[in-house]
């Protein structure tokens, strides 16, 4: 899709925008946000996104409007899946939940600077070396069996515990949050507070996440545009979503499944593109394999769309059924709850 530079700007000034609003309207006053304000601006960006990806089917045509939208389905269901891991940083963190807005909203400017990066190198490489689709493939794979290996168990009390003491030997911090301030007086000197520890530990955790978000959405397409686009409106409303559905995180226990079997097909799709623009000598002489089979966007859509609704609903029934036989929504007993004294 050939889109013209004003156009790029006035998206990157939009997007901009929207974390400015997002900051003076809803983080610079710290406050726990209700679940009626959580759905609205949730639903605010999910319609923004959806009203965006029109846009582009109207102006780009159907190829890319359906690449769009099967990029922003699969980043949005990644986004969700990572919010499992900030709820454990937080929790590491002991952030009080007023100022947890703050750190979610820089973590997704991080985040944005991070994929912008991650996006020009990658479109850079692929339009100089091809072969790059069969690295991208197999890291696919590699995601994708880890993801089922692990499914929702991220294992991130231990990683995170080892975090927080070396970012607590490298940087002099406070033992106690002073309001959303970085640094604090302490006995006439200058700290940093926990807040700046959390900050960047969302920071370093969202490059990671760009990892395995950037290669599964080039499988999708390799449209710059529509890769940044569908990257930034899964991110923008991350932090409403956060709090709208952070009881209902552990009730969605097959959703690494789910996106394990998403990656993994984004992974053949990727091998299958990497066949027909294949230049390696050493693979069918260097030509392309004209046999692979090209799997039209339409049916990745459909494939992405279905495999995250199968995930949620499988994931609330089991879970519903297994709360009514008093088990965790993973399957383990619950710990007695002690009778209150009489």
């Amino acid at each position: 899709m050939d889109v013209p530079l004003f156009v790029w700007l006035l998206t990157i000034a939009g997007i901009l925008a929207l974390l400015v609003f997002d900051f003076y309207s809803h983080v610079r006053t710290p406050h726990v946000p209700h679940i009626k304000e959580s759905a609205f601006w949730s639903a605010f960006y999910v319609g923004l996104a959806i009203l965006f990806g029109v846009g582009i089917l109207v102006f780009g045509g159907g190829q890319a409007g359906g690449e769009y939208f099967a990029g922003w389905l699969t980043e949005k269901a990644l986004s969700v899946d990572n919010l499992f891991v900030f709820l454990i940083i937080m929790s590491s963190f002991a952030v009080p939940k007023e100022f947890q807005q703050k750190v979610l909203l820089v973590g997704v400017a991080i985040a944005l600077v991070a994929r912008g990066v991650f996006i020009a190198l990658g479109v850079t490489i692929i339009e100089n070396f091809s072969w790059v689709f069969y690295l991208f493939g197999a890291l696919l794979f590699w995601l994708a069996w880890s993801q089922a290996r692990s499914g929702n168990d991220h294992g991130a009390e231990e990683g995170d515990s080892r975090l927080i003491r070396v970012l607590r030997r490298v940087i002099p911090t406070t033992d106690d949050y002073h309001g959303d301030k970085l640094t604090a007086k302490v006995d006439g000197k200058r700290l940093f507070t926990p807040m700046l520890l959390v900050m960047v530990a969302i920071g370093l955790t969202d490059v990671l996440f760009a990892l395995d978000s950037i290669p599964a959405i080039f499988g999708l397409t390799q449209d710059a545009f529509i890769v940044f686009t569908a990257n930034a409106f899964s991110l923008l409303g991350l932090r409403q979503l956060y709090f709208l559905i952070a009881g209902l995180l552990e009730r969605l226990i097959y959703l690494g499944q789910g996106l394990a079997v998403i990656l993994a097909f984004i992974g053949v799709k990727l091998v299958f593109h990497a066949m027909h623009v294949n230049e390696l000598p050493f693979i069918n002489g260097g030509e392309h394999i004209e046999w692979a089979p090209e799997i039209p966007i339409w049916f990745s859509l459909s494939f992405i769309a279905l495999t995250i609704a199968v995930a949620t609903v499988a994931s609330l029934v089991v879970s519903k059924k297994r709360q009514e036989r008093g088990l965790t929504p993973t399957g383990e007993p619950r710990e007695p709850v002690e009778a209150d004294a009489k």
